[in-house]
């Protein structure tokens, strides 16, 4: 990566001692590298340990319901990538709308729901990997919590965001090539599963063996699982969550990348955790498996180390170095875009420093990230000393608001704030009073909720009864629901009428060699590019009409924007419908088990999907950047062929 951006530095327009560059990519990334880095940033270590965790426990459901939970989120947030686009343009962060819109009162709520949803994320990444290397290979847990972010920080201060997103397509090369080679070894060529069929057959016998309390007939191989459902409610609660990856070139490519990456993401839970989470249960009986003749302990369940174990086994110790190299791609990938993200949502320039210049920036945003990196390893220190897994993290966290699973506070605290999130760029009669009751009392009652569910169902309110699913969907439903309750019939009460002339104006900040000032977003009207006084004082713009703020281009573009948003709607309202309906719920209502013809059916579903997926991941940003690659190399050969100066 350091090599990369050196490159790209030397030979190309772009340089990360930009703030934009740094911050945003220069807003020129392409929706197939855009679809590559939402992929490899949402898979975290959890969606590879953690589903092959759900398949090893429910069976062929809990793969399907871990993929649902994160797929239908993305596709909504193609919806709001085409609101942001359209009414805050300008915006590196999320929280950029919101201080635009409401002020200073609600940006320190949103940055304390943005700075906890980011630390309780690294803590669960940091968590899983550490656990993993750990097993794999005996380093030290408190090592591993510490060394793995603090290289990844390197290379993300070195290089920005762009440089993530040049990790992210190699991560995600890495990612498919090894879930093809475990799909190729389990489905065809290892002697311990020999193929489908004898796959299957040892999942029926694991039925018999030890069965699912809750599964029909105690099978692995149905959709009908009752504790298959809670954890897939729980995974669609918490799937509401996301640092905005949103730095496409032009507003309608966003939306393509979230529908492409939501479309390709499903396939890795679904996947790599049928293949090898089902695996390690029919294995169990195996000599070769790791703790033959016991199964795996509830710790080394929760820990994630199902999928190590069948892995062990299926390819020998080349299987347990595959998996290391794959939990460790998605971590360093994962961490590295909560790195970028929080260096965004350091509040250096808005608070501290108004009149920062780029260059300014771009060395606070560096010094930030360094202590972040430091302090994301002691807190993930802090929580393995507590005895905290990542099973406890998932668990406790599937509730969220817009990142991802994470930690305990997060599922209770986070939830509310979703819908206020949402609203704030795409409701003009949303209000101030709304989003702050709405996320403050939602919060409280989602935090009732939790313990009176817990209470009330298990008998007693302890911290492993608090990670129960039960607790965790009766506190998100709570939290979630009544926070959107309260936003919209506070906003109802007393409506405002708001134009997003505020929220279209946030500035975009040029290099320091170009310009010393900001410079008019996109969405502001064009009036402000052609007089050098009106584009110093954008921050000023009086409110005006919606239709008299746009341009003659900029409203063309607003409509397109809309035909955009629209056509996002209904993609992602078919992409949940049979995802999270016209396929599960069927099965699950009719108590079907799978047969042996439907479930080779079934793997070949997978097989299908994961390659269209690494197709979308792979091939396309190479094709859509093969200008700039060819631009790189020429610059390159010509270097060479100088040779070094005198």
């Amino acid at each position: 990566m350091l090599l990369l951006t050196t490159l790209q530095s030397k030979f190309s327009k772009f340089s990360p001692s930009s703030s934009e560059e740094f911050s945003s990519a220069s807003r020129s990334v392409k929706p197939g590298l855009v679809c590559c880095g939402i992929v490899s940033a949402w898979t975290w270590s959890a969606t590879l340990l953690q589903s092959s965790t759900a398949a090893y426990t429910f069976g062929v459901s809990g793969p399907w319901w871990y993929g649902v939970g994160g797929t239908i989120q993305l596709a909504f947030f193609a919806m709001v990538a085409a609101k942001v686009k359209m009414n805050a343009n300008g915006a590196h962060t999320f929280l950029e709308a919101p201080k635009a819109r409401f002020g200073t009162s609600v940006h320190m709520l949103f940055t304390f729901y943005g700075f906890l949803c980011i630390l309780v994320v690294c803590g669960s990444l940091l968590l899983g990997g550490a656990a993993t290397v750990n097993a794999l290979t005996g380093m030290n847990v408190i090592a591993a919590c510490f060394l793995l972010p603090i290289g990844i920080a390197v290379y993300v201060i070195f290089g920005g965001l762009r440089a993530t997103f040049m990790c992210d397509w190699a991560h995600t090369v890495i990612l498919f090539i090894v879930i093809y080679l475990f799909m190729g070894h389990v489905y065809g060529t290892s002697s311990e599963t020999g193929s489908i069929g004898a796959l299957y057959d040892l999942l029926a016998q694991a039925g018999i063996d030890s069965p699912v309390s809750g599964n029909v007939d105690g099978s692995y191989l149905t959709m009908k699982s009752n504790p298959g459902m809670v954890f897939g409610a729980a995974s669609i609660l918490s799937g509401f969550a996301g640092v905005f990856c949103d730095q496409g070139a032009a507003p309608e490519t966003t939306t393509k990348a979230y529908m492409l990456g939501g479309l390709s993401w499903f396939a890795v839970p679904w996947a790599f955790a049928s293949c090898l989470g089902l695996s390690a249960r029919a294995l169990l009986n195996n000599p070769k498996f790791p703790t033959y003749p016991n199964p795996l302990s509830a710790a080394q369940a929760s820990a994630g180390l199902a999928a190590p174990a069948a892995a062990a086994v299926v390819m020998g110790k080349g299987g347990a170095i595959a998996v290391l190299l794959v939990v460790f791609m998605a971590v360093t990938s994962a961490v590295s875009a909560e790195l970028i993200g929080v260096s965004s949502l350091f509040i250096y320039r808005t608070y501290f420093r108004p009149k920062a210049s780029s260059t300014e920036l771009v060395r606070a945003s560096h010094y930030f990230i360094c202590a972040w990196a430091v302090w994301a390893g002691a807190w993930a220190t802090i929580l393995n000393a507590a005895g905290v897994d990542l099973g406890w993290v998932l668990l406790a966290t599937s509730v969220s608001m817009l990142v991802d699973h994470a930690l305990l506070v997060r599922g209770v605290v986070l939830s509310p704030a979703v819908i206020p999130i949402a609203l704030t760029v795409a409701w003009s009669k949303l209000t101030r009073a709304a989003v702050l009751s709405g996320s403050i009392v939602g919060a409280i009652l989602g935090m009732l909720a939790w313990m009176v569910s817990c209470w009330k169902i298990y008998g007693s309110i302890t911290v492993a009864n608090l990670a129960e699913p039960y607790s965790a969907v009766c506190s998100g439903l709570t939290g979630l629901l009544f926070s959107g309750v309260i936003t919209v019939c506070v906003t109802l009460a007393h409506p405002a009428d708001y134009d997003f002339s505020g929220t279209r104006a946030i500035v975009i900040y040029k290099d320091d060699k170009q310009d010393a000032g900001p410079a008019v977003s996109d969405d502001v009207s064009d009036s402000g590019k052609d007089d050098p006084e009106k584009a110093g004082i954008v921050a000023e713009v009086q409110p005006v009409a919606a239709d008299q703020a746009l341009g003659a281009d900029q409203a063309a573009e607003h409509a397109e924007l809309k035909r955009v948003f629209r056509r996002a709607a209904w993609y992602s309202l078919a992409l949940t419908l049979i995802v999270a309906i016209l396929v599960p719920i069927p099965m699950f209502f009719s108590h079907y088990v799978f047969s042996k013809p439907f479930y080779t059916f079934w793997v070949a579903c997978q097989i299908i999907w994961v390659a269209m997926s690494g197709t979308f991941c792979i091939v396309l940003p190479i094709v859509e950047s093969r200008r700039e690659i060819i631009v790189i190399l020429g610059g390159v050969c010509r270097a060479l062929r100088r040779g070094p100066a005198a």
